[in-house]
């Protein structure tokens, strides 16, 4: 459980430093939206890329895959469903999903699957299905809605060819599938900005959390303890089910998709929210209560099925 806590603890940390400098107004009053724009436009493409140009693409064939998959769209279109019917809107309901279905993979999920699971490949399936497919397809949804400044028709049709975080993704996986390899002079520089991605997310993140009221209280409170729910306990229990009756999945393998799949939300989506100004404070809320749930969760998990 020691790669857990680390993990939690990092993130806890950058967090907590991003509230500290929003209390004392180090960055001025546009500093969350200057490292949101900094990691939407630049630093998560650039992070997508390299990982993904790296990666194995042989991983989208496995049965975790397939787990993941279909756990996610079950509990993403319960709450697309409870949205349709309670009229979020579709952006606060896209917003929301993402916070039901799409874990923290990456910041999270690569220490734990290094620390609790022994294997970092082990979390690949879930963070290039969030990239290649979740993503692209939640902001394309999110142009077309309308969230964030309106566009003209042409834009909003042409959206995916034009979104940072949906060309990174792409463009990583062009290359893997190609067996391209990028030269050192290109990939490092981008490795590099790329790796201010997840603090640049943190740190906004905590600078959000000034001012704010607790979690669960406010008028989005119904959204996010639906999206909490989903991601804490209704997606793990999905995955188990799948994974140990459908799939057959034992012992480790059985673990390694339940405790991913047990993840908190990821930061990133309150990126994705403060960039098109939609569903925020459910953005917010969720990801801090679902990680705070985490911890218990995967320690329940680990005990028993470890």
């Amino acid at each position: 459980m020691q790669g857990v806590l680390n993990g939690f603890a990092v993130i806890a940390v950058v967090i907590a430093v991003g509230y500290l400098i929003g209390r004392r107004g180090y960055l001025g009053d546009n500093g969350r939206e200057v490292l949101t724009k900094l990691a939407f436009h630049v630093a998560t493409p650039a992070l997508l890329f390299t990982t993904l140009a790296r990666a194995d693409l042989s991983v989208i064939l496995s049965n975790r895959l397939l787990v993941t998959a279909i756990s996610t769209f079950a509990v993403a279109g319960i709450f697309v469903a409870v949205g349709a019917v309670r009229r979020w809107g579709v952006g606060r309901t896209t917003i929301g999903a993402l916070c039901s279905s799409y874990v923290n993979a990456g910041n999270l999920g690569i220490p734990i699957a290094v620390y609790v699971l022994g294997d970092a490949s082990l979390v690949a399936p879930v963070l290039l299905f969030q990239q290649i497919v979740m993503t692209p397809v939640a902001l394309t949804v999110l142009d077309l809605s309308g969230a964030g400044e309106k566009q003209p028709l042409w834009r909003q049709v042409t959206a995916p060819l034009r979104n940072p975080v949906g060309i990174g993704s792409l463009a990583g996986v062009a290359v893997s599938a190609t067996g391209l390899t990028v030269p050192g002079p290109v990939m490092d520089p981008l490795t590099l900005i790329g790796n201010m991605s997840v603090p640049a997310v943190l740190l906004a993140f905590g600078i959000s959390l000034c001012g704010s009221t607790m979690p669960g209280r406010g008028p989005d409170r119904a959204p996010v303890l639906l999206s909490v729910a989903l991601k804490s306990v209704g997606q793990p229990l999905a995955a188990w089910a799948l994974a140990a009756g459908v799939f057959g999945l034992r012992g480790e393998h059985l673990l390694d998709v339940v405790v991913t799949s047990a993840l908190p939300a990821a930061q990133n989506l309150f990126t994705y929210a403060s960039r098109y100004r939609v569903g925020e404070v459910l953005a917010r809320e969720s990801i801090l209560l679902s990680t705070m749930l985490a911890v218990p969760v995967l320690v329940v998990i680990a005990a028993l099925l470890g």
